[in-house]
């Protein structure tokens, strides 16, 4: 079966995605062809599959290991499983097709708790990470091939298991003249480092810091969770940056810390955004005012590692942003201002013709089709790793004789 698929000359696959922000499942269609070094990506069809309330509760809750039993967890496993089959069946028909038509779901699964720092333990170095979203559900109900859980065998080759879409970056974005930054802003941003001419192995990156996040936990703090996000930018526009506030955030140890790295709600999650509440509560700042620190906090970040990581390396021509924080108006401005400064143009993907929204789900189909024919998807360079890695396990569906 899986040589059928990786020989074909044109390939259709599902890519399934949910961030750090539990916003809900992306959801792209696409087509690939070309030879593996150089693959064509053509874009189908993409849907967004919020989460209802009820679900979306429940996997917060398993954000803490105090709650996260194993009956919450397994339960949640299938159930998402559930979500992420229905997302690929209603973008493949978004597209006209049936799944008959389709080749192979890839599902990067919801993310619950990711451990990159290194521990020993009985004498073995262990690195640890939980994606859930039953890749045997997927497959079952939608009676495709279905690959998932892609980062463990980074993490078991030595690596930190992410970033994982600056594989997909480098294949796709990657110039002969220019050194250019990707950079998305999902809960988490992270940037992808892409030297003019670079071969695989200098290419570098790395997780910036709180992308949306915090905006996200300020926003539902102050308004009780009638608004999850800070729409357009428009509250922070409305307010006003304490800069006592952002300096003592800018303390924290993470954005001087050597690469290779990764962070996630681990570190920026409700401990940091509570700092942020209790010091606004305490000098009587609105929501704007929070909500405009926060988004100056989240540009800041991704300045001060292009002048810490970038820069003394390599003279930068454009940062393409993608990801929800493309949207947020007040934070590209924040970024076209600081990074300006730095000679870096500021652009986002829908400038180049893509969809920020589907990046990262686009990214996820071609891993899983490299997984399908062998090939290693990952750069050691970014993650640490020993060496490259295929990255997934295959579920596949029953298939009667």
């Amino acid at each position: 079966m899986l040589s059928s698929i990786s020989g074909k000359p044109l390939r259709r696959g599902v890519g399934l995605m949910s961030g750090t922000s539990v916003d809900g499942i992306d959801a792209a269609l696409v087509e690939l062809s070309g030879p593996p070094e150089e693959p064509q990506i053509k874009l189908l069809a993409f849907a967004d599959s919020p989460y209802d309330e009820e679900v979306r509760k429940k996997i917060f809750a398993l954000f803490k290991p105090e709650d996260a039993t194993v009956d919450k967890l397994g339960f949640m496993n299938f159930l998402l499983g559930e979500l992420f089959a229905r997302a690929a069946l209603e973008v493949i028909g978004a597209a006209g097709l049936k799944p008959s038509d389709v080749d192979f779901v890839a599902s990067h699964g919801q993310t619950i708790w990711h451990e990159p720092r290194l521990e020993r333990c009985a004498g073995y170095p262990i690195r640890y990470t939980v994606q859930i979203g039953e890749g045997a559900v997927i497959a079952e109900r939608t009676g495709l091939p279905t690959v998932s859980d892609f980062r463990v065998a980074d993490m078991a080759a030595g690596g930190q298991g992410a970033p994982l879409v600056p594989f997909s970056e480098y294949l796709l974005y990657r110039r002969a003249d220019e050194t250019i930054l990707l950079q998305n802003i999902g809960g988490i941003g992270n940037m992808t480092v892409l030297p003019a001419g670079a071969s695989p192995e200098q290419v570098y990156a790395f997780d910036t810091g709180p992308g949306n996040m915090i905006i996200d936990a300020v926003m539902t703090a102050c308004t009780g969770g009638e608004q999850t996000f800070d729409r357009g930018g428009e509250a922070a526009a409305r307010g006003r940056v304490c800069a006592e506030l952002l300096d003592e955030l800018k303390k924290d140890a993470y954005y001087s810390a050597p690469l290779p790295k990764t962070t996630g709600r681990e570190l920026f999650g409700e401990q940091y955004a509570a700092r942020i509440m209790e010091y606004g509560r305490a000098h009587g700042l609105s929501m704007e005012d929070m909500a405009a620190t926060a988004t100056e906090l989240t540009a800041w970040s991704i300045a001060d590692a292009c002048e810490r990581y970038v820069m003394p390396k390599y003279r930068a021509a454009e940062l393409i942003v993608g990801g929800g924080g493309s949207y947020n108006k007040t934070l590209l401005a924040a970024l076209s201002r600081l990074l300006g400064a730095l000679g870096i143009r500021v652009g986002t993907q829908e400038d180049l013709g893509f969809s920020s929204d589907a990046k990262e789900a686009v990214a996820f189909a071609l891993m899983g089709d490299r997984f399908l024919a062998g090939l290693p998807n990952t750069l050691p360079s970014v993650t640490g790793a020993w060496h490259p890695a295929v990255m997934g396990k295959l579920s596949l569906p029953f298939k009667a004789r």
